[in-house]
């Protein structure tokens, strides 16, 4: 994996949260995983496809995840329903669409899959042996990571 291409889900993250939730993401120490891994309630797991081939898998914690939707809707939300999982799957969606948008910049061309949300705790999810790096991040209403598996399919 290509700094660029971490940086194009990180920068879009970053943006995504500025503009929809007006507050700022800080990135903590990255480390590479053996398997995509989320302790998280809420999980939104992106398929990248074209020039990169790979997943993205962002975890939220079940406070933030409710603090999100009630930023963005307006509505205190008590558990994550269906709307709390469309929105969060949303998020996921345009932060995958920018990052994808950011790739071209660096003549990597990629679509992404339609998001799927997980929702409950779980160990991990395989990716065939391959490693997967993992980036937590810090806001001001909790934490939460992202896990980046990517590889370059041939031109």
């Amino acid at each position: 994996m290509k700094a660029e291409h971490i940086n194009a889900f990180y920068t879009a993250t970053q943006e995504v949260f500025r503009l929809m939730l007006d507050m700022e993401v800080e990135k903590g120490n990255l480390e590479l995983v053996e398997d995509m891994v989320s302790s998280n309630d809420a999980n939104v797991l992106l398929g990248i496809t074209g020039d990169l081939k790979g997943s993205i898998l962002f975890g939220f914690p079940n406070k933030m995840a409710l603090e999100m939707v009630k930023i963005m809707s307006g509505m205190e939300m008590k558990k994550i329903d269906t709307f709390v999982s469309s929105a969060l799957g949303e998020v996921a969606n345009i932060i995958g669409g920018n990052a994808a948008t950011n790739l071209t910049n660096h003549d990597c061309i990629c679509d992404i899959a339609p998001p799927q949300v997980i929702i409950g705790k779980y160990k991990s999810i395989s990716m065939a042996s391959e490693r997967s790096l993992l980036i937590p991040l810090k806001t001001e209403i909790g934490e939460f990571d992202i896990n980046i598996f990517l590889a370059e399919m041939g031109k």
